[in-house]
């Protein structure tokens, strides 16, 4: 019972977290600002000539304290290609790019593209899983297969038979992406289609690198 008290209680936290706080860009824009993509806990890097003693230890002190909110990304199992059982859980390690997405989506299909690019140029560093939003009527495994099939894509793609990545994040809108680091930290969300800036903006993030030029 306590078990499944302290799971709920992540889970109430991880979509407070994602809902509020963490949201990474939450309407399409093909000229997004990166700005928009911190979240807000995140403190904007100011880059100044003279920065007294004081304020480097305030800021040291802010990072402390958001690094103790840091919220794990619930667990969920879905299913490969070959219908093997795969957990998030045994993606970390890595930085991971959680992507819900179907088929018959059109803003999915819009920024399919540039994931399958990045996926290309970084799959080695960053794990990309691919969740289809797969529930047996208007998205099938077939449809999903054929899909990626018929567009090219390299990148692997994991059904969610179950529904149990679904339900776990609340997931009621496609495109959605979640960020998560290499301990397994949800630390930002991206609602709807999002562009390659915005996606290698959320990648750095994770993988420590927002703030490098």
């Amino acid at each position: 019972m306590n078990k499944k008290i302290g799971w709920i209680i992540g889970v109430i936290a991880f979509v407070a977290l994602l809902g509020g706080a963490s949201v990474l860009y939450n309407k399409y824009s093909a000229e997004v600002e990166k700005e928009s993509l911190l979240t807000e806990n995140s403190e904007q890097a100011v880059i100044e000539e003279e920065v007294s003693e004081e304020t480097s230890a305030e800021n040291e002190n802010s990072e402390e304290a958001e690094s103790q909110e840091l919220v794990m990304a619930p667990d969920f199992t879905v299913y490969d290609a070959d219908g093997n059982a795969v957990s998030l859980s045994d993606f970390i390690g890595k930085p991971t790019v959680v992507n819900f997405w179907a088929s018959w989506c059109g803003p999915c299909q819009m920024e399919m593209p540039d994931f399958d690019e990045m996926y290309q140029e970084l799959g080695e560093e960053v794990n990309f899983f691919m969740v289809n939003m797969t529930d047996g009527s208007r998205e099938t495994v077939e449809a999903a297969k054929k899909f990626i099939e018929d567009s090219g894509y390299s990148f692997p793609i994991y059904f969610d038979t179950d529904l149990d990545a679904a339900m776990t994040y609340g997931v009621n809108s496609l495109p959605s992406t979640y960020f998560i680091d290499a301990e397994g930290h949800a630390i930002a969300r991206g609602q709807g289609a999002i562009d390659a800036e915005t996606l290698k903006y959320g990648i750095d993030m994770i993988s420590g690198e927002s703030g490098e030029e």
